[in-house]
């Protein structure tokens, strides 16, 4: 049976125990008996306490892997809300609201229509959080580290917002390709079935380089995004640890601290949707139609629509993903023996 991480976020008793079962299979295979069918019982069992080293590379790749599972598994899941909101931003005539927008998609394609660019989503969200995450929690340390231990006490919520910009900026490149196409498929009719067929035919279009051209509009959107969902995260778990959980972080159990992950992303991501929501809609539209200018698309929305059309979904949306992802990530966090993210900023090294 393959382990469910690599080997190398393993040790000590996790270890032997993968050496051990791995043996004892191949054993089974050389005898011509079939090995175990695999069950859960079967799979390496999370370490009891912390076995990989704060700050190491396994630790950055657990946050990476952590990452993936958090955005690539959230944005999928919510694909039908994603679809009614891009054709609400980019066809208000025709989508005039939630509800109409899920019966009016749901009666003409059918339901699977609701779930177009699913595969772009999942592989573009992947990507996108494994720099997300990963690279938060290494550019958070490296700034600490920089700032010395008094100015990053001082000083943490600039490290949190330079942090998580810093990584955004690098995630964003990896999901516009991803992005631009899903974006396509979902409000084009009859353009294309999905990712097979639609990355192709986005290239003939407009070639490679148009995988990228809604990668400022979409750094406008995700690094604000980002820093209020870093940030308000942040503050937020020490704020719940500080005014509402009756003990500290360190006597509440995994699941109570979990609780607090999911209520502060929650919270957190309501900010983000306010904050990121006039990009996102720039966003829908350029991917949209072909070659109009973003000064354009602002002329013709005007700044009102700009900032609401699509907000009170988009606030579900966000609220529900951001709440999802910070809770997701942390329980693989603590199923690989580290602790959860908050409530104060790592320890910057002793120089």
């Amino acid at each position: 049976m393959a382990p469910f991480l690599p080997a190398s976020l393993y040790s000590g008793a996790c270890a032997a125990a993968l050496v051990k079962q791995e043996a004892a299979e191949s054993s089974l295979k050389a005898a011509g008996a079939s090995p175990r069918p695999f069950l859960m019982g079967n799979m390496v069992p999370a370490p009891a306490e912390k076995k990989i080293q704060m700050y190491s590379k396994d630790f950055y790749v657990a946050c990476s892997l952590g990452g993936i599972v958090a955005c690539g598994a959230t944005h999928t899941a919510v694909t039908p809300l994603d679809v009614v909101k891009c054709n609400m931003q980019t066809d208000p005539k025709n989508y005039t609201g939630i509800v109409q927008g899920f019966r009016k998609i749901a009666g003409e394609q059918g339901v699977k229509g609701l779930f177009r660019g699913w595969v772009p989503t999942a592989i573009g969200y992947s990507a996108q959080g494994a720099f997300k995450f990963g690279l938060y929690e290494y550019f958070k340390k490296t700034y600490s580290d920089m700032a010395g231990p008094e100015a990053a006490k001082k000083y943490q919520n600039l490290i949190y917002l330079a942090g998580s910009a810093s990584a955004e900026f690098f995630a964003d490149i990896a999901l516009c390709p991803m992005e631009a196409v899903k974006v396509k498929v979902q409000t084009v009719p009859g353009y294309a079935k999905g990712l097979a067929d639609g990355l192709p035919k986005f290239v003939s279009q407009e070639g490679v380089g148009g995988l990228f051209k809604g990668l400022t509009p979409l750094w406008a959107r995700q690094i604000p995004y980002t820093m209020m969902k870093f940030g308000a995260f942040e503050n937020t778990v020490q704020a719940l640890y500080k005014y509402v959980v009756p003990k500290p972080k360190s006597e509440c159990s995994k699941g109570e601290q979990l609780g607090v992950s999911f209520a502060a992303g929650y919270i957190a991501g309501i900010f983000c949707a306010v904050v990121s929501h006039p990009a996102d809609n720039l966003v829908s539209k350029m991917n949209a139609a072909k070659g109009v200018p973003a000064g354009e698309i602002i002329r013709e929305m005007g700044w009102m629509a700009l900032f609401t059309r699509g907000l009170p979904l988009r606030i579900v949306m966000i609220g529900t993903l951001t709440g999802l992802q910070w809770g997701i990530y942390d329980a693989f966090k603590v199923y690989v023996g580290l602790p959860t993210t908050g409530s104060a900023a790592p320890e910057p090294a002793k120089k």
